[in-house]
């Protein structure tokens, strides 16, 4: 690890306050000074920044790469948009802990392959699984996995349910017993380093069951809430419902009624609402949001500045399926491409497919809204490419299901249907960016690699809505340093400042941004080859430091794998006085 020396650059140091001109001396992975005109000492290393941004590396706060990070341990594109810390474990999709038996620890695999999209063999071949608990797991990666950004992670609400009830987490409430032993299971995790805990209060798997935590009691989240109410400086993580049945006011009414007077900080997705079709549910969240913040809520709503941008595909999209259209999604989980493309050209299929596209689909959903359906990338040429689906049916006078089925018998079951953005709510986003009290840059970097790549959205922040006058630099880089590093109680990151650790990010403002998806192929199929994911080219960064070791530079991914397994400093504070 060599000395480095950062000289002539704009210091924004992620407090939100007025940028300045200053170098910064990073010594044994620290910063060890910030002030103008400091002399280079032997053998450090010199670093000209003038004309460059210097600011805090960045922080992913939901991210998904609890399995990728196994087998592409550069977090592909993380290092070239600046990103030092990212955080697993969302949504209550963890990797523990696990039950004994190796049929429920592959139900906890095939739900994270499903809901986020992540292949599942190398899912089961490439992770160790030499762990049950959580801290065991964490002691793993700890030692097993290098990685190129720090790591925090949460310990999951699903997961949790499925060690101590098996199958049975699936159908009914936990007995008393039961929520005793995941109390002890989340006791564990918190002790080890874990932030807390996520939940789940949104999802139906593959075979429309809702998951394990959406069959949770009030009396099982109340003792796990005291668990986190008991250990400084945890939190819990939670999806809501904004989705598909949009029950989302309703769970953070819950939500506060369980918290009430226990201190507990909660981070809730979704809870802006900030997506066209959610106007009916916006205001009343806003308002629930208001209250709950005047009453003392510790309550952080967390969103993405930007809407899904996702792609369909017929491999391993859960499109279908998370938008009740169950009959699609067979083809989906057809095994080979004879049998999805018997399943195409079946009649049967087909009118069992137009029933349940006009009268089980979400409303809100791709499937109800063709129009939103774009026919772009053909595996054969064969086309018509550069319309949408709807405009597709129109033409030849069939039904919208009947011309996509149509349209992938043309041009091949490894094409790709695009979908136009859901239109966003942009005011209240950036009311919520501006928000002292919120979670911004909600990405999902590492899941859905065949539908999206969140990796590299939080470019936007310092192109689009600083272009657009909507956010000052200082601002924007706030928002995803010294802000998250609050939320999280990281204490030693997120901040330029001396004695804190050197993540840092040095970039021209005028070569940057969010470059678009490109496919790639480097994703182990299990099969001894590989499939493809969407990444994105470096913004790129003139250069990325993690714990002070270069991960890009010249621009490119440097190879370095210095990331470390983080968790709330206020924990080690308050261990260390007791």
């Amino acid at each position: 690890m060599a000395d480095i020396l950062i000289r002539n650059g704009t210091v924004v140091d992620g407090t939100g306050a007025p940028s300045f001109t200053a170098d910064i001396r990073v010594a044994d992975g620290v910063i060890a000074e910030i002030g103008a005109g400091l002399a280079p000492t032997g053998g450090e290393r010199v670093v000209d920044a003038e004309g460059c941004i210097v600011s805090p590396g960045f922080i992913e706060p939901h991210t998904h790469m609890d399995a990728v990070m196994w087998w592409q341990p550069s977090l592909d594109p993380l290092p070239g948009y600046g990103v030092t810390t990212i955080v697993i474990g969302n949504c209550g999709f963890t990797a523990a802990p696990v039950h004994s038996d190796p049929e429920v620890r592959m139900e906890m695999v095939k739900i994270f392959s499903f809901f986020e999209e992540v292949p599942e063999k190398p899912f089961l071949d490439t992770l160790p699984w030499d762990w049950s608990s959580w801290s065991e797991y964490w002691a793993s990666m700890s030692e097993k996995c290098r990685v190129s950004t720090n790591i925090a992670g949460y310990a999951g609400h699903i997961a949790m349910r499925l060690a101590v009830m098996g199958m049975d987490a699936w159908t009914r409430v936990a007995t008393q017993d039961e929520i005793r032993q995941m109390c002890a299971l989340l006791e564990d995790a918190i002790d080890a380093g874990a932030l807390g805990m996520s939940s789940n209060l949104m999802d139906h798997d593959s075979k429309d069951r809702p998951v394990p935590s959406l069959v949770a009691d009030d009396a099982e989240w109340s003792a796990l809430i005291g668990v986190l109410a008991s250990r400084p400086g945890s939190q819990l993580q939670v999806i809501l419902d904004t989705f598909f049945k949009l029950k989302a006011p309703e769970q953070m009414e819950r939500l506060g009624n369980l918290c009430r007077d226990r201190g507990v900080r909660v981070q809730m997705a979704g809870a802006g609402g900030l997506l066209r079709f959610q106007d009916s549910i916006r205001e009343k969240m806003w308002e629930i949001t208001a209250r709950q913040k005047k009453e003392g809520f510790d309550f952080w709503p967390s969103f993405a500045h930007v809407p899904p941008t996702t792609a369909l595909n017929f491999f391993s999209s859960s499109s279908f399926a998370q938008a009740n259209e169950y009959v699609w999604h067979e083809v989906v989980q057809a095994k080979t491409a004879e049998e999805k493309v018997a399943l195409l050209e079946d009649p049967d299929f087909r009118a069992r497919a137009r029933d349940s596209w006009d009268n089980k689909a979400f409303k809100q959903s791709l499937v109800a809204n063709p129009h939103m359906m774009l026919l772009m990338d053909s595996d054969t040429g064969a086309g018509p490419l550069g319309l949408s689906l709807k405009d597709l049916a129109e033409q030849r006078g069939v039904h919208p299901s009947d011309a996509l089925a149509d349209w992938v018998l043309a041009n091949g079951v490894n094409s790709i249907v695009n979908r136009v953005p859901h239109p966003m709510a942009y005011e209240q986003t950036v009311e919520m960016l501006k928000d002292s009290q919120t979670v911004a840059n909600i990405s999902d970097a590492g899941a859905h690699g065949q539908m999206l790549c969140g990796g590299g959205e939080n470019m936007l922040l310092l192109t689009t809505y600083m272009k657009n006058n909507d956010l000052t630099l200082e601002e924007a880089i706030h928002v995803q340093t010294g802000k998250q590093a609050e939320h999280f109680n990281f204490g030693d990151r997120g901040v330029l400042k001396t004695g804190y650790r050197a993540d840092i990010a040095v970039f021209k403002l005028d070569e940057i941004e969010a470059r678009p998806l490109k496919r790639v192929f480097d994703v182990p199929d299990g099969k001894g080859g590989f499939t493809w994911r969407f990444t994105r080219d470096p913004a790129p960064m003139r250069l990325t430091l993690v714990n002070g070791v270069p991960t890009f530079e010249n621009g490119d991914f440097t190879g370095a794998l210095p990331g470390e397994f983080i968790g709330p400093v206020i924990r080690k504070v308050a261990s260390a006085a007791a």
